[in-house]
C-alpha cells in the first residue's frame, strides 16, 4: 500500500510533534489527523471571526484572543499548543497581525478560581 498523502504539513505545525531529537512524537496517520482538523477550524473560523470584528466592533487582536480563549476551554477538540498554531495560522488566513498573544491572566481572574 502506497502512501500518497498529497496535502503537505507545514513545519510549523510539524513542529508541535517533533522531539529534540527532530523525531516525531506521534505517529504519521495522527500527525495528519492532527493538522486536517486544526486547518479546517482555522478556515471554518475565519467568517466567524470577520463577522465578530464587522458586528461587535471588537479589535482584531481580541477576537483571535477570544478565540484563542474558546479553543482553550474543558471541551476543546484542541490541545494546547495546537490552539495557538490554529488561532496563528486564523490571522494568516484573515491578514491579521498574527502577533497577538495569550491573554495573561489579572489578580481577579485567580480571584474566581475555585
Amino acid at each position: 500500500m502506497s502512501d500518497e498523502y498529497q496535502i503537505e504539513i507545514p513545519p510549523s505545525f510539524q513542529a508541535l510533534y517533533i522531539d529534540t531529537r527532530k523525531r516525531l512524537t506521534v505517529p504519521m496517520a495522527e500527525l495528519r489527523d492532527r493538522y486536517e482538523l486544526c486547518e479546517d477550524l482555522a478556515n471554518h473560523l475565519t467568517e466567524h471571526c470577520r463577522n465578530v470584528h464587522a458586528d461587535i466592533g471588537d479589535i482584531q487582536i481580541e477576537v483571535l484572543q477570544r478565540c484563542h480563549q474558546g479553543l482553550s476551554g474543558p471541551d476543546a477538540v484542541v490541545s494546547a499548543p495546537e490552539a495557538v498554531w490554529v488561532v496563528t495560522r486564523l490571522a494568516e488566513l484573515l491578514y491579521w497581525p498574527m502577533d497577538w498573544q495569550e491573554p495573561t491572566p489579572t489578580k481577579a481572574d485567580e480571584d474566581d478560581t475555585p
